[in-house]
């Protein structure tokens, strides 16, 4: 084998990746929406889990990327554990489309599709036709990818040093280990399966050895989702205890069978003349056929993860739930499907800032009302946690925007940029009023009765306001139209205080220092209000709401 077929190899496995990638990234931008709405309505029945987890990888053609939306999903507390396990059992089945899809050996159409492909997307300014074009594309490049490949490995044929190679796989044990390692490296089984089938297709493998390198590649595309879970919740570690489990046992079971029984001869007779339909119809088998076998086990999986990895006694700390995907990025990409799982991740720490802001406004209040400065270090530290998600949330906002723009969640995750922004500046002005205490306690300054109890209904509005903030009722336009309420009660209050205040100075109830204190602090007040609103607005526009 010359230089020229090892860069022709090189070449069309490139090519054949790209392809598969492209084709995967316009069926993702095409129905990856509405894949977190079909799993979050899933229920716990298994059959109709199975079905929704098998449609899902078919459609975006990476059974990695379903396990790591329900790795999220189970992390964020959004899906059981045992939702979960039907969920995987159905992903193994769908992502066997992909060799089927090769094995129908459409080559000689593999340019039209190229060219149809960038055709849509170089003249057409559409995002619905862009998807279809990117899908084309994708497929006619990844068959294009394979024809290279298959030419290269031509010489091969001759090559005693590479056939003997490819017998030592008919040991089982090599050829599962070789697979689930090579499988591993690329974090894509319908890759490597489809690479498996231009090896058979060009002679170089029999089905014999290429069964247990099947095998190996079920085993090895768990790595992805192993990746995805570090720094998750037990809960979201045990759904990799599943998917892994779930391979093992498959190839456990076959590799037994394939050794005591001639079902290579019998998967083989089904299409004699077509190497490459026999690997794919084998992947169909283990995984449909696994599936079956496990489905009436699928809570004692459950049970196994659990007693595999038991809840810890000992509290850690609290990581921000989207640190699941911290990893991806890192790599400069974001897996298949995941934008779904991004925004839930994402939802749930905006949540979290938002309300550390508001249990610090409380805190503020109760230490300027009591005159206590005992609080004043709890809600400084707070405020720090808040900076620092604040930070965080940020950051990881822009890396989901650098690598996904367009669709509603990218919409949904603008505006949470809008949210996160004002709950930080709300814990500012909280951090403003429990600071006003040390001023207050250094210069001796005591408020009226009348001030207090103005400051109590201060407390007791913005608490009112934030919490409806973050409970978005179903009808928006009211639930909207309430905090708009709310917030001009809060101005008029602000208004009416500031007049009290000067009143009670007229009659000198009050010192000047203290008419000074008070007034920055119905600022204060007032800009919360202010931002609470924000919150609000933002959230309006929000699919699905706070």
């Amino acid at each position: 084998m010359g230089i020229t077929e090892i860069l022709g190899l090189l070449g069309g496995l490139a090519l054949f990746l790209y392809g598969m990638q492209m084709m995967s990234d316009g069926l993702e931008d095409a129905a990856g929406d509405k894949m977190k709405q079909i799993l979050e309505k899933l229920t716990s029945n298994r059959i109709l889990g199975v079905v929704v987890g098998a449609l899902i990888t078919a459609v975006i053609q990476s059974s990695s990327a379903t396990t790591v939306m329900v790795v999220g999903f189970v992390n964020s507390g959004m899906m059981k554990l045992r939702q979960a396990v039907w969920i995987i059992m159905g992903a193994n089945i769908g992502t066997t489309i992909t060799g089927q899809l090769i094995a129908l050996d459409v080559g000689m159409l593999a340019p039209l599709f190229a060219f149809l492909g960038v055709a849509m997307l170089v003249f057409i300014k559409n995002a619905k036709v862009h998807h279809i074009g990117k899908i084309l594309a994708g497929l006619g490049v990844l068959f294009i990818g394979m024809n290279i490949m298959g030419d290269s490995m031509v010489p091969l044929r001759d090559s005693e040093a590479f056939i003997s190679l490819m017998t030592k796989f008919s040991n089982p044990l090599l050829g599962i280990l070789a697979g689930a390692i090579f499988t591993a490296i690329i974090q894509s089984s319908s890759a490597s399966v489809g690479i498996l089938q231009t090896l058979a297709t060009s002679g170089l493998i029999s089905l014999p050895s290429a069964v247990y390198v099947l095998f190996g590649q079920n085993i090895g595309t768990c790595i992805t989702a192993v990746l995805a879970s570090i720094g998750t919740s037990r809960s979201a570690k045990r759904t990799t205890i599943i998917h892994i489990s779930f391979n093992i046992i498959g190839t456990i079971l076959f590799t037994t069978a394939c050794i005591l029984l001639p079902i290579t001869n019998w998967v083989g007779a089904l299409t004699p003349d077509s190497p490459s339909a026999q690997i794919a119809n084998m992947h169909t088998i283990f995984n449909v056929v696994t599936t079956l076998l496990l489905i009436p086990f699928g809570t004692y999986l459950a049970r196994f993860a659990e007693k595999v990895l038991p809840e810890k006694a000992v509290k850690t700390t609290r990581k921000s739930s989207f640190d699941l995907f911290s990893q991806e990025f890192g790599r400069g990409r974001s897996s298949l499907g995941a934008i779904a799982v991004h925004t839930d991740m994402l939802k749930q720490e905006i949540k979290r800032i938002v309300e550390l802001s508001g249990e610090n406004t409380r805190k503020a209040f109760q230490t300027i009302i009591n005159n206590d400065s005992s609080l004043v270090d709890e809600i400084v530290n707070r405020e720090e946690n808040i900076d620092k998600l604040n930070k965080e949330i940020s950051q990881y906002i822009s890396k989901i925007l650098v690598h996904n723009n367009s669709g509603q969640n990218v919409a949904d995750v603008e505006q949470y940029f809008l949210i996160t922004g004002n709950a930080e500046r709300i814990g500012d002005h909280a951090v403003n009023i429990a600071g006003y205490t040390e001023v207050q306690r250094a210069k001796n300054i005591e408020f009226s009765k009348q001030a207090k109890e103005e400051l109590l209904r201060m407390q007791q509005i913005t608490e009112m306001a934030l919490n409806k903030a973050l409970n978005k009722q179903e009808d928006a336009q009211v639930w909207l139209s309430d905090i708009c309420d709310i917030e001009q009660q809060i101005d008029d209050m602000t208004k009416t205080y500031r007049e009290n205040h000067l009143q009670r100075m007229r009659e000198g109830e009050c010192s000047d220092e203290a008419c000074i204190l008070y007034s920055e602090l119905l600022t204060d007040f007032e800009r919360i209000g202010d931002h609470i609103l924000n919150i609000a607005q933002a959230y309006s526009t929000i699919k699905g709401g706070a």
